[in-house]
């Protein structure tokens, strides 16, 4: 009878129980026979440049897929070198299995190689976190992962094998493989509440659709639209939800911008928020003061934080949005609209400006310009970096659901934008993949443009590059003086050879006649490229602004 070691198990779960075919990894012996099994079973192993970048990846995977994300490190430093991108997953409550090898359990406590308490570094950053040491659990371990994973407010889960359990053998009838765990099941209000959300919808002049992420998860753009459009609200979207509707959806607020966000928040007399926290982005929902507050959300400790909500609807976002449509009135709120996009054109007549105005140096909102005259807006746009976040997420526009994303609006953590793109264009490799991102920023995880290239995964790299930290520069020059910035000045660095030296393609732009022409060679080039534009260093974004505010005291 023919036997089978821990690791083709592994590797047979992924691809067989949960249809997992991608996972995003760097080889160590701990975990060699996962790569042995992954061979055997048709799964693709993307093998990164530092384990960072393979839990980056495997986010992005599962925004993309709608699937749970695989990373697989090796112990010890592996493991602690993919915490940064665990925690953005789940602060950005995103589904990422993490599977680590760890030391043999004979060698537990005697100075083993990479030994160390993987579990207690890496449990108050995971929803679940738990060992495997026996061959024959590995499946409802397994299982056990992906169902926390996607259960509930989804997030990131940490499953370490026992070397012993992924080298041993056992006999290959005996293995017993449970149902697949990402599956989910709708969680519904009362109805009670459903009719008093109806009941504020149907009687608003004023109404304001505000949804997040949640929209995402569960995969709910049809029931968005469906609502807003019978209903005549206008719409705004944030982080992987934004696209439910497309940014250029007459129902969209995408053109106000920041401020105008802000304002129709304050404006509105009824808001629906879906799939959505009201953190800073929101000024914790301050701008809600005079408004009913109906509250959707799959975590009831969520739906009356930092602000209670009038109703609070607790569950899927796609299951109530579907009863809510049963009972939602068809509505002409074109006043309302034009009210908005009214106030908008004064708020934002600057962006406006530097977007359509020829500027030398490069004005960012002009470079944003560029880019979609290029690319179109059919495209996955990424977002990585301080104030070129800003410029990326109100410049560019999203066609479709995650169609602009950025690192998350929680962590603010830099350097997620080579591995998430890489991780967009695996997931989705009919899409045009493009990149924007500060200098500083991409610098953190460059040497993935080898693993773009070694893998086939061509993505567009367009730098925003003001030389500088650029918002932690700007933030010093209001704080103390221009004379006391240090420590986050780069100069002119030519990031595209990085990208040539790597098996890219490289332009260097510093007039704006240059761009297009560049944008284009780069993506014609069919492989991985890197743009870098030199753009005007004392620009600075109203988030700067905003968060220099923030620390005065």
């Amino acid at each position: 009878m023919a036997e089978v070691h821990g690791g083709h198990i592994v590797a047979e779960y992924l691809k067989e129980i949960e249809g997992i075919d991608t996972i995003f990894s760097l080889s160590g012996g701990h975990i060699a026979p996962i790569f042995d099994g992954c061979l055997d079973h048709g799964v693709r192993i993307i093998d990164v440049r530092h384990e960072q970048a393979a839990a980056m990846m495997a986010h992005s995977w599962s925004i993309f897929t709608g699937k749970p994300g695989v990373c697989l490190v090796t112990a010890g430093p592996g493991f602690t070198n993919s915490l940064t991108g665990v925690v953005n997953a789940y602060l950005e409550n995103v589904p990422v299995v993490v599977l680590s090898g760890m030391v043999p359990l004979r060698d537990l406590d005697k100075g083993a190689l990479q030994d160390m308490d993987q579990q207690g570094m890496v449990k108050p950053v995971v929803k679940w976190a738990a060992r495997c040491h026996q061959v024959e659990r590995i499946p409802e371990y397994l299982e056990t992962a992906f169902r926390v994973a996607v259960s509930g407010r989804p997030g990131p889960v940490f499953l370490e094998f026992a070397t012993e359990s992924l080298y041993l053998t056992m006999e290959e009838t005996e293995v017993r493989y449970p149902a697949a765990g990402a599956r989910k099941y709708p969680v519904l209000p009362e109805e009670e509440a459903l009719a008093q959300a109806l009941e504020l919808l149907n009687a608003a002049e004023r109404p304001l659709f505000l949804g997040g992420s949640g929209i995402a998860h569960s995969r709910c753009a049809e029931e968005v639209r469906e609502l807003v459009e019978k209903a005549g609200i206008p719409t705004l979207i944030f982080d992987n939800g934004r696209g439910a509707i497309p940014d250029e959806h007459p129902l969209s607020l995408w053109d106000g911008g920041l401020m105008g966000m802000l304002a129709a928040s304050s404006m509105a007399d009824v808001v629906l928020a879906v799939g959505i926290r009201f953190n800073w982005v929101l000024n914790y929902g301050d701008p809600l003061a005079n408004a009913k507050v109906i509250r959707v959300d799959i975590d009831p400790a969520e739906v009356d934080r930092n602000r209670k909500a009038d109703v609070a609807l607790v569950g899927d976002a796609g299951a109530v949005l579907r009863r809510l449509n049963r009972g939602i009135e068809q509505k002409d709120r074109s006043g309302w609209l034009e009210t908005l996009k009214g106030t908008f054109a004064t708020l934002t007549e600057g962006e406006r400006q530097a977007r359509e105005t020829p500027a030398d140096p490069i004005h960012p909102f002009r470079l944003m310009q560029g880019i979609r005259e290029a690319t179109g807006d059919d495209a996955i746009f990424v977002i990585d970096g301080g104030d070129t976040v800003y410029f990326g997420l109100m410049g560019l526009r999203a066609r479709e659901m995650s169609g602009v994303i950025g690192s998350g609006t929680l962590f603010g953590c830099l350097g997620t934008g080579v591995p998430f793109a890489i991780g967009a264009k695996a997931a989705r490799p009919d899409k045009r993949v493009v990149l924007v991102t500060g200098d500083g920023s991409f610098g953190l995880n460059a040497m993935e443009m080898e693993t773009s290239c070694r893998h086939g995964l061509p993505i567009v790299v367009v730098i925003c590059n003001d030389q500088a930290w650029g918002m932690v520069k700007h933030h010093q020059e209001l704080c103390y003086e221009e004379c006391r910035v240090c420590g986050t000045e780069l100069g002119v660095v030519r990031y595209e050879r990085i990208a040539e030296a790597l098996g890219g393609h490289g332009e260097f732009v510093e007039k704006e006649a240059d761009i297009l022409p560049a944008l284009r060679r780069a993506l014609d080039s069919g492989g991985p490229a890197c743009v870098n534009v030199i753009t005007d260093p004392k620009v600075t974004s109203p988030a700067t602004l905003m968060f220099a505010e923030g620390f005065k005291f």
